[in-house]
This record gives C-alpha cells, structure tokens and sequence, in this order.
C-alpha cells in the first residue's frame, strides 16, 4: 500500500479520531466528581453571599462550615407548605421544571419572568438563630436580554426586608445588563421593603434612578444603566417569584407564624 494512499491516510485519520475520543471521554467521566464538586461550591457561596454570611477574605475551605448555619427546606410553592417527603439535599429544581409531572406551565398573562414551565416545589434556605429565623434565602430567575437570570434574593426574618441579593447566572452584556453583579447596584437592595404596609407586593426596579426623597423609594431599586431590557426582565422576575404564584403563599405563612410586620 503506497504511503500516500487514500485508504491509508483516511486509516489513519479514522484510528486518530478514535484515540481522542477515547481520551476526551476518559478526561469528562474523571472529571466529572470535581465539576459536580466545584459547582455545588459556587452555590453555596453564592447563597451565603446574599446571607451576608461569605465575607471577603473567606477561602473555599470556609464555605462548607459556613453553609451549616443554613437549613436547607423544601416548598410546596401552591400550599406554601415544607415538604418533608423530599431530599431537600438532592433536589434539582430546574430538572423538575423540565418534568411535566413534577412543574406547571404558566399561562401567558401569568407568565412575568418568561420561563414558561415552574417547578411545583422549591428549596427554600433558612438561616435561625435562638429558635428565631433570621434569613430567608429565595432562588429566582427569569429572562433578560439574552437569556435565563438565576439569582439568591435573601429576605430578614420579617419575610419583607431585603438582606442581600446575587446573581450567579446569566449572559447578559458586560458593562450593561451584566452589571447586576455590580457590588454597588447590589448594595442598593440591602434595607428596601418588598411589600407594603398592608402586604401588597410593591416592590420595583426603574427605569431610572430612585428619588429618595419619596416615600415609595423604600420599595424602589435603580435600573440599569443602558440595559433597558435587563431592568424590565430583573423587575418581572421579582414580581412573579414573591407573588402568590411563586413564593408569596409561603412569605404569608411564614408572617402568620411569627414574622415582623414589615
């Protein structure tokens, strides 16, 4: 067979693909573990971080005995009930989403976050101290620009008062919609009141910038700068997520248990 030959050169090329994608899938299995381990990590601290429990300066190794001051709870989120039935620990709420068995569809005037599908039930992150809950930790998306927002938003014990809110996901621009991961943009939740005095969900992102002299400022965010779209997907999530068809029955239940009156 000549050197050159056709049949020889594909051969080669054949026994070539082969090896490397026996290395490329060697490489993925024994990778795998790290990848589940260092993603687990990233949401827990990002979890802590809207706790106000990851200070800077903390190191990976601290995140695990920090992450013990967290319970970690599943919702029912049609009741506002736990659901002790459920491994809290394993449950993956956006493959829920994907199951028809276990999430709703949401119709179109329902549908303010643009997601389409919910899961029927929703880890929920506690934070007590003395027997007293001092934290609730939320998870919450919903489209932006260019694709789906995740994002912790950490309420006081009151079930009204924001404590810390992170976004962890998402593909909007650099330098616009990406700066929901500005520090100071989210510095500006800390304190705000997400409903009013009489329990009506309130809160808003602007368009614009707050003016504080107004009362209703206290329920107001800034918008983001030159990302019109990243702004009006942020405010719709929010008002789906803590409305009676995300987590207000469970906001309620956990104010007619003993939470502050906002």
């Amino acid at each position: 067979m000549a050197n050159d030959s056709i049949t020889k050169t594909l051969t080669v090329a054949v026994l070539l693909c082969i090896v490397c994608s026996v290395l490329v899938s060697t490489a993925a299995v024994k990778l795998k573990p790290l990848q589940v381990k260092n993603k687990a990590l990233f949401t827990k601290k990002n979890i802590l971080q809207a706790a106000g429990l990851m200070e800077e300066g903390n190191k990976d190794a601290d995140v695990d005995q920090l992450f013990q001051k967290i319970q970690v709870k599943i919702v029912d989120l049609a009741s506002g009930e736990f659901d002790d039935n459920i491994n809290a620990e394993k449950y993956n709420q956006k493959a829920a989403a994907k199951d028809p068995a276990r999430s709703i569809q949401i119709s179109g005037d329902q549908d303010l976050a643009k997601i389409k599908h919910r899961a029927m039930k929703a880890p929920v992150y506690l934070v007590q101290e003395d027997g007293e809950l001092q934290t609730i930790i939320l998870p919450i998306h919903g489209k932006g620009l260019w694709g789906t927002m995740y994002a912790f938003l950490a309420l006081e014990g009151d079930a009204n008062t924001v404590k810390g809110y992170t976004f962890y996901d998402h593909g909007e621009t650099p330098g616009l919609g990406g700066e929901v991961e500005n520090r100071l943009w989210k510095q500006q939740w800390i304190g705000k009141k997400i409903f009013d005095k009489d329990w009506n969900l309130v809160v808003q992102v602007l368009k614009g910038k707050v003016n504080l002299k107004k009362p209703e400022a206290i329920h107001q965010a800034d918008g983001l700068s030159g990302a019109t779209l990243t702004t009006v997907g942020v405010n719709n999530l929010m008002q789906y997520w803590l409305s009676e068809n995300g987590f207000g029955k469970f906001l309620v239940r956990i104010r007619n248990q003993g939470g502050g009156n906002g």
